[in-house]
């Protein structure tokens, strides 16, 4: 009997299917119970500092140990390299020589926002404000008129160190960065979009009260000093030697009457971050030796000391070659990378700017995002046939829901990772993530089904 058409296409055409109809009742509710402990991570991991102390907090629960060159390691053995507090690496070793390569999992922890200047703070018509330089890509007119934290280090002169975390507590105080009311707005509203707040106008309010002891000058901006000084111990010099970031105050909240998706700040790419982190700590003794690596800078190019074009990944590879007398450039030859970062979720409201093919939907599972890059795929790691293959099998073996998609329309679109910087070492690396909605805005949004296929992505990866 010959086939039928409907046969032929159920048997031959690709269908994607949503999650949530995919997905058993009971994998549904493992999916919800997961993403309650990602937004707890979400809440206490707004900066990178503060990224790298929770996992390290959770890494030594599970029995990591700090990591030393000059030791051997045995199958099973876990140990962490905190790279100045900026940028993490956590390894578990396999059972395999290492010689035959790693798998290597590698997301990014820093995020789009307003750092403060190194000279900050002034007063004017009697408010005191901080200038600041955002950091990353951001819509400017988004930071406006919300509450906002301040985290950070200072360095003070003798070389102690004051962290800050300021307006996450129910009783802090936030701070805001101001915007004009629309009946004074015509000619602000006739500005570009881009321009709609100028860089220079992301300045943040922090007080109006002036300091009642005599008649000088500056008397709000010196009343916040005496502020700070009493509270803090620092001084204005103080922030020549500082790292304060603005972030929004607000916490992870389930988003939608069905509570599916999770609304937060920062979750490209603590969301890869927090999958892989969790996929990593709940290792026994793997095949292969397992590197997840949690990088700084990423929003920003990926350059400096704790950047992933830095060497500490390499360096940490070639350690742990040298513990077996293997040379790094065979380990990183045989290694396999999974390069993990967000793309872009289909948005109904915005649909011309996706290719509706290669489009990344909510709720459809783990992004895999076989080339990035822009304007003829420049930039772009672009991950073999061979490795698509290994990654295809590999997730349907292991029932791992997921889909492909590219960043927008050929022309229009693109974004970059560091999936080329690792593939750089001579690794097979492919992007993988999950879709975003909002994404580089204060307020992301994810699929709760796609969080939880991701960790799985990951699972499965590591064995």
């Amino acid at each position: 009997m010959s086939k039928t058409a409907k046969d032929l296409k159920n048997e031959l055409s690709f269908q994607k299917k949503n999650g949530g109809l995919r997905f058993s009742e009971e994998e549904l509710a493992s999916a919800f119970t997961f993403n309650e402990g990602y937004k707890t991570f979400l809440d206490h991991s707004k900066t990178e500092r503060e990224a790298v102390d929770t996992m390290v907090s959770m890494a030594k629960e599970k029995g990591f140990l700090e990591f030393d060159a000059d030791k051997t390691y045995a199958p099973g053995d876990k140990v962490y390299l905190n790279n100045r507090g900026k940028s993490l690496i956590l390894a578990v070793i396999g059972g395999e020589p290492v010689e035959k390569g790693v798998k290597i999992i590698a997301s990014h922890i820093d995020s789009p926002r307003l750092d403060l200047k190194q000279v900050p703070l002034y007063e004017n018509s009697e408010m005191a404000l901080f200038k600041t330089h955002y950091y990353g890509g951001i819509k400017k007119y988004q930071w406006t008129a919300m509450p906002l934290s301040l985290h950070g280090v200072l360095m003070k002169k003798d070389l102690s160190k004051v962290t800050v975390r300021i307006g996450e507590d129910e009783n802090d105080p936030v701070f805001c960065v101001t915007d004009l009311l629309p009946h004074l707005a015509q000619e602000q509203m006739k500005r570009p979009a881009a321009e709609l707040i100028k860089g220079e106008e992301l300045n943040v309010l922090i007080g109006s009260l002036p300091f009642r002891s005599d008649e000088e000058s500056e008397l709000v901006k010196t009343a916040i000093l005496s502020a700070l000084w009493e509270k803090y111990g620092i001084c204005e010099e103080d922030f020549l030697s500082a790292e304060l970031e603005v972030v929004p105050a607000f916490k992870a909240k389930d988003v939608g009457f069905d509570r599916s998706l999770v609304g937060s700040y920062g979750q490209d790419d603590r969301v890869c971050a927090y999958t892989s982190l969790m996929a990593t700590l709940e290792l026994g003794t793997p095949s292969a030796t397992v590197v997840t690596v949690f990088a700084d800078k990423e929003e920003v190019g990926s350059a400096g000391a704790t950047g992933l074009r830095c060497v500490f990944l390499k360096d940490f590879i070639e350690d742990l070659a040298a513990m077996q007398g293997k040379s790094v450039r065979k380990v990183l030859a045989n290694s396999k990378c999974l390069s993990a970062d967000v793309g872009a979720a289909h948005d109904p409201t915005f649909p011309d700017v996706d290719e509706d093919l290669n489009a990344a939907k909510i709720n459809y599972g783990a992004l895999i995002s076989k080339f990035t890059g822009s304007r003829g795929k420049s930039g772009s790691n672009d991950a073999s046939a061979e490795y698509m293959g290994e990654i295809r099998k590999l997730f349907a073996d292991n029932n791992v829901l997921w889909q492909t998609a590219e960043l927008g329309r050929v022309d229009l679109g693109g974004g970059g990772t560091v999936a080329s910087l690792i593939a750089d070492l001579n690794v097979d690396t492919v992007d993988i993530g999950v879709p975003v909605l909002s994404m580089h805005s204060p307020y992301e949004i994810t699929s709760k089904i796609d969080v939880y296929s991701l960790y799985r992505a990951f699972v499965a990866f590591n064995r």
